[in-house]
């Protein structure tokens, strides 16, 4: 079974755990119009960035520029890994001028370095059939202003995990897919009833032990606020978005639940039978399949009132905005994003593809697979913005703000947690988002 910490370094991996992110906000003067990258030749060699994750995932990347590079013997790629947990500050810190022509980044992070002229459109360089291929979520992270400037190789999402076993035996029935979702007072429900039938009364994991005050708060119980029909942004505002009375009656509701979430402080609360429920993402599937066998069921998560919703969004990569050889940036993201290259990643970190074709011919996720679910939810995007009833997979908020967004939601979450007020709590939380738009204009990308 996978270490707490281990696991959520699994998590980082899926593009969950971003380096600090308030130093993105402040950094550069943003603005202005769209970085300068220049076509090229097409022909040469090209340098390339990547975050080093799990040694798996580093293998099937190398795989892939060696695949590429001997190919062909026009472009050269230069693969430069850097270490996870200092990548995001990396490019940062890096001058634009000084950046590679194509490079990986974590999700969020990628309206903020748009806004710093660190990214360069890709419609002009990857084909056609590239971009037709990509998944609606992926496509949906990846657009700022009507342009994309990002494309990943695998996608996320969030479910409820359950013991069959377990739920069987204290009666609960529980849902078969989005159809059916739990309601929230469903949901809490189970928990009492399961409660009745345990040890400690302690009946489900919400990986408390990976911090709510980070990334995790935002990426796994933001889709409460969305299910709620609130929104961490809309319109660039917080307030009236963020603090309404839905969005603090679903709160509530959360802080309700504490009394039965096992700290999960050892990472094998799910595992060994100690809950019946784990609310977590697709990552878990390979320790928890191992565990459970034929009593893993995989549930969406609670229905607030506006649908059942879950996360989405991971690492993604796009051209640097200064580089010199677009083209040949562009045809190698057509290699890199191929049927292939898509099938070993996600083989090598479990994630769900973010090609159509790929996500069609997987095992795990096609029709039928045991994660069909994921990619049921990712065939529902919301993008970030139109969060209807009838959507389900949501775009964390594509703004340059996003660091301030994330760092005050999830504070604010923790604290509810905690035993503070909701209404309290994200009322302060929208005030300090709006202030900080206000501070710089909004981010405004043109």
């Amino acid at each position: 079974m996978i270490s707490t910490s281990r696991k959520y370094r699994r998590t980082a991996r899926t593009g969950l755990a971003l380096a600090p992110l308030l130093a993105l906000a402040a950094c550069g003067g943003g603005g202005g119009t769209d970085a300068s990258a220049e076509a090229g030749s097409g022909k040469g060699t090209i340098s390339v960035w990547a975050h080093q994750g799990q040694k798996n995932e580093a293998s099937a990347l190398q795989n892939a520029v060696k695949s590429f590079n001997s190919s062909q013997n026009k472009i050269k790629v230069d693969l430069k890994l850097i270490p996870e947990a200092d990548y995001t500050k990396t490019i940062t810190a890096t001058d634009a001028a000084e950046l590679p022509d194509v490079m990986e980044f974590d999700g969020p992070t990628m309206a903020n370095f748009v806004y710093n002229k660190k990214l360069a459109p890709i419609d002009t360089y990857v084909s056609a059939k590239t971009m037709s291929n990509a998944t609606d979520a992926s496509k949906a992270q990846g657009e700022v202003g009507g342009k994309h400037y990002g494309l990943g190789m695998f996608d996320s999402g969030l479910g409820i995990y359950g013991n069959k076993k377990l739920l069987d035996a204290a009666g609960v029935k529980y849902p078969k897919g989005l159809s059916d979702a739990w309601t929230a007072d469903q949901f809490t429900a189970a928990l009492k009833t399961l409660k009745a039938k345990d040890p400690d009364g302690k009946t489900v994991d919400l990986q408390e032990s990976g911090g709510y005050a980070k990334e995790w708060g935002t990426y796994g119980f933001a889709p409460i606020v969305w299910s709620a029909g609130g929104s961490l942004l809309k319109d660039g505002k917080a307030e009236g978005a963020l603090d309404t009375p839905a969005v603090v009656s679903a709160l509530k509701t959360f802080q309700s639940w504490k009394p039965y979430v096992d700290p999960n402080t050892d990472g094998n609360a799910f595992a060994k039978g100690r809950v019946a429920l784990s609310w977590v993402g697709h990552w878990m599937y390979p320790a928890y399949s191992e565990a459970l066998g034929d009593d893993l069921v995989v549930l969406p998560l609670p229905d607030f009132g506006n649908g059942p919703k879950t996360g989405q969004g991971s690492w993604a990569w796009g051209i640097g905005a200064d580089t010199k050889n677009a083209k040949a940036a562009g045809t190698f993201l057509d290699t890199l994003l191929n049927d292939t290259n898509v099938t070993a990643m996600t083989t090598a970190n479990g994630a769900v593809p973010a090609t159509k074709t790929a996500l069609a011919k997987s095992s795990l996720y096609k029709q039928g697979g045991p994660l069909q679910l994921f990619a049921d939810q990712l065939a529902k995007p919301c993008g970030d913005s139109d969060i209807t009833k009838s959507c389900v997979a949501v775009t964390r908020p594509v703004t340059a703000g996003y660091p301030t967004v994330t760092a005050k939601f999830s504070e604010a979450l923790n604290s509810v947690y905690g035993g503070a007020d909701p209404k309290s709590a994200l009322q302060k939380a929208a005030r300090a988002i709006d202030q900080d738009f206000s501070d710089n204009a909004g981010y405004k990308i043109p």
